[in-house]
């Protein structure tokens, strides 16, 4: 039964970052962990820690990319535990409005998320995600 619950509560994220890029953030905040060590590493901006920050980050995030004709999933790997998991995700995203940009476009994002089961059930306790889906020189780690 608590794979059954954990693979529900992914696919429930699955289609709340569905949601999110149709300007929704709702149904993502909901999969939240409303813990303090709960975190959210975008690829728009820093870390942030607690639930409020991470309220307002995907809020703002929710803003800048919009739209979309489909997103896709693939499994890199999946793990779980009694009261924690983790999947890393391929998520692709296609046709998206991005803030700033002409024309809608087609990015990919490397994705772990950890899920804590909490009183409520599964929640999301770490999200981290940027857009490094294939090999890179190590220069490009370099800040300039």
């Amino acid at each position: 039964m608590p794979e059954e619950d954990l693979a529900r509560v992914i696919e429930q994220d699955h289609a709340a970052l569905k949601a999110f890029m149709g300007g929704d953030p709702e149904p993502k905040k909901r999969l939240y962990s409303r813990g303090n060590d709960a975190t959210l590493a975008n690829p728009l901006g820093p870390a942030v820690r607690g639930w409020e920050a991470i309220s307002r980050r995907l809020d703002e995030a929710s803003a800048t990319l919009r739209g979309g004709d489909s997103l896709d999933f693939e499994r890199v790997s999946a793990v779980s535990s009694a009261d924690l998991a983790y999947v890393i995700d391929i998520e692709r995203y296609h046709g998206v409005n991005v803030e700033g940009a002409e024309e809608p476009r087609e990015f990919s994002l490397r994705v772990t998320t950890i899920f804590r089961r909490e009183a409520e059930g599964w929640m999301i306790v770490h999200r981290h995600a940027d857009p490094i889906t294939i090999r890179r020189d190590a220069q490009t780690v370099l800040q300039h």
